[in-house]
């Protein structure tokens, strides 16, 4: 068998594929993005087809820019926006409505009604989840009652549920397996995170059936093979996990105590708590980190749910930028006299607030801001978050010390004037490893190692490089300053 393996990396505003190596470099990317559906104020949604095509022309251009063929690729990995939700005819593979996304709060009246019939600690407690319209059960719950006979013929058992992952590899099986991994079913709001299996308590409560749920596997299993016809051979997936397990994984975090960051659309915080599934007092996720030969992993993780999509909003809304790129410099030039915070809750805030009905706010505005220092209070908003979540570890957890080493990854880490910041307002190092892609190399790892391609956990970790480390230059007086003006914005913003 070759080295060469494949990882699907379907994210939220683009899916990727690339193909690594033996030596787990680089051979070969596909990326194409895809439409973002806004029907309603705090409403997102996803076309599954364009998405599906989307996968299908990334993994066969990644493939060609490899050099090789289908044939050599020993195993595929597939990482997945997480909580993203679909529903669809088991006939006919089509799904019933659009990808209800991550982001979306269409559910809060749900989730509201079920906190006041006191269903969160039961939640809470099982799933280590908290009752929010990001996770995916209340989705499945509102597709279930608002489109047109889905009730009906979900309780006939013509209709599957999944996350993004298994939506995929349903399709690239050939409707011949609906799996997911224990990662992904362990953000549904559906699954018994200490028991490892879907909670019949939790399925009333919310009324979904429990013939719509996929088979819960391990993040590196067999998942089944693709269908010969799509990239012209039947290549084995054997590795399946939510894009921030994934980069915890990248990021050879396997050890409890080890902390990543990754900013993307959004920005994910996970500490590895090792065997203890640790409580959260400060309104923190315990979640799964990773299930490997049946042995469950557990992680503390803090979720923003805007990081990357503010610049987004710089570049696409307010076009004060024509490249994500451009972001830092333009950063740098900011007036420093100028004391400029925006709250990015564009769909309200996540972790540790987890206020739905909060929205974006800019405070500080004068005469002479401009795009220069409201570029710069994008960034830094989503460096005052990652210390939001930073310090509720701290709270939540012993393993948490003050001796943090930060590991991020995601496409802001590119910028250095961002890097050194969080470096700055955390008061700790910052690690940037020499491989950016570690979310999909994290998916990647499952399957390479599970087809004996690819080293163990322990030689993995030792492969890990970092590009450089950042550490805190700023004084102390204004790092306290700094962090005043941003607490009292997000007091102004909150609901």
């Amino acid at each position: 068998m070759s080295g060469y393996v494949l990882a699907i990396d379907q994210g939220t505003t683009s899916s990727r594929a690339i193909v690594f190596d033996e030596k787990q470099a680089v051979a070969g990317v596909g990326q194409k993005e895809f439409t973002q559906i806004f029907p309603q104020s705090g409403w997102v949604e996803h076309d599954p087809e364009e998405i599906w095509e989307s996968v299908v022309w990334a993994v066969r251009t990644a493939i060609e820019k490899a050099g090789i063929s289908a044939a050599e690729i020993s195993a595929i990995g597939i990482t997945n926006q997480r909580e993203t939700t679909l529903i669809w005819d088991r006939a006919t593979g089509k799904a019933i409505h659009n990808a209800i996304v991550w982001q979306d709060r269409r559910t809060a009246s749900i989730c509201a009604a079920l906190k006041k019939a006191g269903k969160e600690k039961v939640f809470s407690r099982k799933t280590g989840l908290l009752l929010d319209p990001y996770f995916s059960g209340t989705k499945v719950r509102w597709l279930l009652d608002k489109v047109k006979g889905a009730r009906k013929r979900a309780n006939a058992g013509e209709l599957a549920f999944g996350t993004i992952d298994s939506f995929l590899i349903w399709r690239l099986t050939g409707g011949k397996v609906h799996a997911t991994d224990a990662t992904n079913a362990s953000r549904t709001l559906m699954f018994n995170i200490a028991r490892n299996k879907w909670d019949d308590e939790l399925l009333a409560a919310l009324d979904v059936p429990a013939s719509l749920l996929p088979v819960v596997k391990d993040c590196a299993d067999d998942f089944g093979t693709t269908d010969p016809g799509l990239f012209g051979a039947a290549i084995p997936i054997l590795g399946v996990a939510g894009d921030q397990q994934a980069a915890t994984i990248g990021q050879a975090c396997f050890e409890p105590g080890m902390l990543k960051s990754t900013y993307g659309t959004g920005c994910f915080a996970l500490l590895n708590t090792g065997s203890e599934m640790v409580k959260s007092k400060n309104r923190l996720l315990t979640t799964i980190a990773y299930r490997l030969d049946g042995k469950t992993t557990y992680a503390l993780e803090g979720s923003i749910f805007v990081a990357g999509a503010a610049v987004q909003w710089l570049r696409d809304g307010l076009k004060v930028v024509k490249t994500a790129a451009e972001t830092g410099a333009l950063a740098h030039t900011a007036d420093p006299s100028q004391h400029v915070y925006m709250v990015p809750a564009f769909v309200g805030l996540g972790a540790p607030w987890w206020d739905a009905e909060a929205r974006g706010a800019i405070y500080g505005l004068t005469r002479g801001t401009g795009p220069a220092e409201i570029a710069k209070a994008a960034l830094e908003s989503v460096v005052y978050q990652t210390r939001d979540l930073l310090d509720a570890m701290r709270k939540d957890w012993k393993g948490a010390g003050q001796n943090t080493v930060l590991r991020v990854d995601g496409g802001m880490v590119a910028s250095d004037w961002t890097m050194q910041f969080l470096a700055d307002i955390l008061n700790a190092p910052v690690d940037r490893p020499t491989i950016l892609e570690t979310t999909a190399l994290g998916a990647a790892w499952l399957a390479g190692s599970k087809a004996g391609v690819w080293p163990d956990a322990k030689s993995f970790s030792k492969s890990w490089s970092r590009d450089r480390r950042f550490e805190p230059q700023m004084e102390a007086g204004t790092r306290k300053r700094k962090l005043k003006g941003w607490d009292d914005a997000v007091r102004r913003t909150l609901s």
